[in-house]
């Protein structure tokens, strides 16, 4: 089982992958906005329809792998979406990743690899009782809601761009704890549980606002402020909910050296990815998004009173 839950959401990542590149790319090219308005523009764009198609395979697959699995392995392994998104844009520029981009790699690699192996997370609960289920949709929500007045306050382009990914991060973790609780029961009783469970229209709702979340924060920023946010927040956030909502465990003790290790060359490789391969970056925010990015961070003269 846990092999299986290994595998589908590998697969999920390199599908949420190509799903992140194709977004990337379709909201660099509208102008600057939110709110539905934006989704409804991005909707008439084709590369963000194909980006759509590889989100929601991978939702199937986070599916298939959080029936397998418990919630704090499952989504840790999203971490290698940042990889795999790289990887799929080189041949777009038909070069290759440069050696200090292969090095980021690794270290996200074996980072994730040394941080699940000395968690050993385990547990196989699909529900939790409404006790532990409403403070942990007031917090979520409530630091959700926090992130987005907090982008509205008219700060720099990079701060909006943190806390809009900091917000979808939450809202990410949030949306996989409500589907792994609605596939659990699918699986233990058939769709017409499945249909009258409140977790199903739950992760529906917190789904579609993450992916709002997301495309504003894709739009206000670059990568460097975006990624390590969405990166680290979904899979921090995801070992909480497991832990507090499923009775998940995790290894603690001596353990958490490696695993502290391992979060670390996690965040250096995620750094490293979204400094040290610049033209990969233009690939994924495009080159209007890219001068748009330039233009915010110029500072500008005060007209002569």
């Amino acid at each position: 089982m846990i092999e299986l839950a290994v595998g589908f959401a590998v697969a999920g990542a390199a599908s949420n992958a190509l799903g992140t590149v194709c977004q990337r790319k379709a909201a660099s090219t509208v102008a600057r906005g939110g709110g539905l308005r934006l989704l409804l523009a991005l909707a008439r764009r084709p590369v963000w329809l194909v980006g759509i198609g590889g989100v929601t395979g991978a939702a199937l697959f986070q599916a298939l792998a959080l029936v397998n699995g418990p919630l704090a392995l499952v989504q840790p392994l999203f971490v290698l979406e940042l990889p795999f998104a790289l990887l799929i844009a080189v041949p777009l520029l038909h070069s290759g990743l440069p050696p200090a981009g292969w090095r980021a790699v690794a270290g996200v690699v074996a980072g994730l690899a040394l941080l699940l192996v000395s968690a050993a997370p385990a547990g196989a609960k699909h529900q939790a009782s409404m006790e532990r289920w409403i403070p942990a949709l007031a917090l979520c929500l409530g630091a959700m809601a926090t992130a987005v007045v907090l982008a509205r306050t008219g700060r720099s382009a990079l701060f909006r761009a943190a806390v809009l990914a900091a917000a979808a991060a939450i809202g990410n973790a949030l949306t996989a704890a409500l589907l792994k609780s609605a596939t659990g029961t699918f699986a233990a009783s058939g769709l017409p549980a499945f249909l009258t469970a409140w977790q199903t229209y739950g992760f529906a709702l917190t789904g579609v606002g993450t992916l709002l979340l997301l495309e504003n924060a894709l739009q206000a920023g670059a990568l460097e402020a975006s990624q390590p946010a969405l990166t680290i927040g979904d899979a921090t956030v995801s070992l909480v909910l497991g832990v507090t909502l499923f009775d998940e465990r995790v290894r603690t003790g001596w353990w958490l050296v490696p695993e502290a290790i391992g979060v670390g060359l996690i965040l250096w490789g995620v750094l490293r990815l979204t400094r040290v391969v610049p033209h990969i970056q233009q690939t994924l925010v495009g080159e209007g998004g890219a001068r748009g990015r330039a233009e915010d961070r110029t500072p500008r003269r005060s007209p002569d009173v």
